[in-house]
């Protein structure tokens, strides 16, 4: 936790989360203070007063930084595709990635404006969009004027410009990803990256096989709440293809997942997916349907 403040509390800083669900239901609550954690604004749970902990820790942890991902040209193609849905006045939330930080950049050198943001994560790419002035929150239907997230990741540069910034809320996560609010916000536009998509459209983000690669995380909430709102699109994001630790490259539109692997999102909530070969949108299409429009998003050679 961040260092007391002048009425007693101590902010949870850089995640939110579930962390005030557990110390409700904990026998014991103990907090580590530390002057390099970042006081981050509510939003709601984001701190607890000095009454309800019952030991203090003072020792001035170093934090953990997470550089963002370099994105590479086929990141670029892709967020340049994603682009398309992008309108004055949406609100975005993006996932974790190269693309989603290429995203950010590119979008901060167009002319959209009065965008919104909203999100489970919360990294560089927010920050680039809100310094250009292309994010300002005054178009959302829900907490205008302010970025919504309930953790944050990134450089030291990212968790100093979180202290203290009054343009951003920090909320627990039962309220962040919660698919009813979400679809109560008009044009949210969620976009996310995923390992593989079936000819089915059914998607992976998770595993290949029995290989964890990754938890499920707050993909599908925001992809139920992106489905549901007024204008919303959900964006679905992956390259069509990757090379394996032998050099074969592989198609990631595979016709059938392998045993093991892990089903995010299913068929019938994926509206776009995208890849640096183009965009589909599969929402209501039937089963063959969807097949065609699938394999011309994947790889030619494939």
């Amino acid at each position: 936790v961040a260092p007391m403040d002048k009425d007693g509390y101590f902010n949870f800083g850089l995640s939110n989360g579930i962390t005030m669900a557990l110390m409700d239901t904990s026998k014991k609550t103990v907090v580590e203070v530390s002057k390099n954690i970042p006081y981050c604004c509510g939003g709601s749970r984001e701190r607890i007063h000095i009454s309800d902990v019952n030991y203090i820790i003072e020792e001035d942890s170093v934090v953990a930084e997470m550089p963002p991902a370099v994105p590479s040209d086929i990141d670029r193609q892709i967020a340049a595709h994603a682009l398309e849905h992008i309108r004055d006045g949406c609100t975005i939330q993006l996932g974790i990635g190269g693309m989603p930080n290429a995203l950010g950049q590119i979008i901060s050198e167009t002319d959209l404006k009065d965008l919104g943001g909203h999100t489970e994560m919360l990294g560089e790419s927010y920050m680039t969009m809100m310094a250009s002035g292309k994010m300002n929150n005054l178009k959302k239907m829900l907490d205008r004027g302010k970025t919504v997230y309930t953790f944050a990741a990134g450089t030291r540069k990212l968790y100093d410009w979180l202290d203290h910034n009054a343009a951003l809320a920090s909320y627990n996560v039962e309220y962040v990803n919660n698919p009813l609010n979400l679809a109560h916000i008009d044009n949210l536009i969620s976009i996310n990256q995923a390992l593989e998509v079936d000819l089915y459209t059914q998607v992976s983000a998770e595993s290949s096989g029995f290989k964890q690669i990754s938890g499920n995380g707050g993909m599908l909430d925001f992809v139920m709440g992106a489905f549901y709102s007024k204008g919303g699109r959900s964006l679905i994001c992956l390259p069509s293809t990757h090379t394996d630790k032998n050099g074969n490259r592989k198609s990631r539109i595979v016709p059938a997942f392998q045993t093991g692997t892990i089903t995010t999102v299913p068929r019938q909530c994926v509206n776009i997916i995208v890849t640096e070969q183009g965009w589909a949108s599969f929402k209501g299409d039937s089963t063959w349907v969807k097949t065609d429009k699938i394999i011309s998003i994947a790889h030619p050679d494939f």
